[in-house]
């Protein structure tokens, strides 16, 4: 299949349908935030090195070698932006219990977490508009849809800096109801972070069962070099094993959902992007339980657990 064959797939929703998935994400980072307090972002500043090398590798690397990897791969232009897209969001909310599962360092976890939803705001439209404008095939996208890094700044401050600091806020000032809400918070965000990747992906079945080995394989390779790069910047940095794992989880998963908000609310559901990036969704909760897995089984000397 040609890359004009899968940019015919469009995603589309009217305007109130934006607005419902807009406001449901927003409702999952305000979940996500109940977890969060100001100490996490404190932690940063005391023990700053750990989740330091996680940013590093999380908003300057990774976005950087996806780049080197679209012009390696050469995949369909809107795959390629995918990618790039992908790269440029902050870690997941899933990494903090993988980590957990993976024996790692959970305050690192915690703490990447917290510092990167908070970036992304400036980070995530910076590194999309920067690499993708890198990448001659990309870029003839990002010129096609005229993308404002104000505009994205604006829509991420929206759906993740309000609901941030109003979980935050929550958190500090009412500890009790904070902690009502928030396990039905955490089964609303999962239920509803599948429901929008399974719904990009059946919207375009037959499309999707037509390139999945390509997309598959693409984001198997995304996703291990992520998992990777995480990991092995902790380790050449001599960070703790229980801090490597954590910051391995922290790239390796990403926030999907945000890739997918942008793509329906900037690229009109652009085929490749919507496919590429639904498709991560999924992967990488797999990818990060296996990884889970396999760091569980694996007997190390003088292992802390975080």
């Amino acid at each position: 299949m040609d890359a004009a064959t899968i940019d015919q797939i469009r995603l589309n929703f009217n305007p109130q349908g934006m607005f419902v998935i807009n406001a449901a994400i927003g409702l999952m980072m305000f979940g996500v935030a109940l977890d969060l307090k100001l100490d996490d972002f404190k932690r940063v500043i005391v023990s700053p090195k750990a989740p330091g090398i996680g940013l590093i590798a999380q908003f300057i690397l990774l976005p950087a070698l996806t780049f080197l990897l679209t012009l390696v791969l050469r995949p369909q232009p809107s795959i390629a932006l995918g990618m790039i897209l992908v790269a440029s969001c902050p870690g997941g909310n899933l990494s903090n219990i993988v980590t957990y599962l993976a024996k790692g360092n959970c305050a690192v976890s915690i703490s990447m977490t917290a510092v990167s939803t908070a970036a992304a705001i400036f980070m995530t439209p910076l590194n999309l508009s920067l690499w993708g404008s890198l990448n001659p095939d990309t870029a003839v996208i990002l010129k096609a849809v005229s993308l404002s890094p104000m505009d994205v700044f604006t829509t991420i401050f929206f759906i993740l800096g309000i609901p941030l600091i109003a979980g935050l806020t929550l958190s500090r000032y009412f500890p009790s109801l904070a902690d009502k809400v928030r396990k039905p918070f955490k089964i609303f965000s999962l239920i509803f972070f599948m429901v929008i990747v399974l719904g990009a992906l059946a919207a375009n079945w037959a499309i999707f069962i037509q390139v999945v080995g390509v997309v598959m394989l693409i984001v198997l390779l995304h996703n291990a070099l992520a998992l990777n790069l995480g990991y092995w910047s902790g380790r050449v940095a001599g960070l703790p094993e229980p801090d490597c794992r954590a910051v391995c989880i922290e790239v390796g998963i990403q926030n999907s959902a945000l890739g997918l908000v942008l793509v329906f609310n900037f690229f009109g559901g652009l085929g490749g992007m919507a496919i590429l990036v639904a498709w991560w969704g999924i992967w990488h909760i797999i990818a990060g339980l296996i990884t889970a897995f396999i760091f569980t089984r694996r007997s190390l000397p003088a292992l802390q657990e975080g």
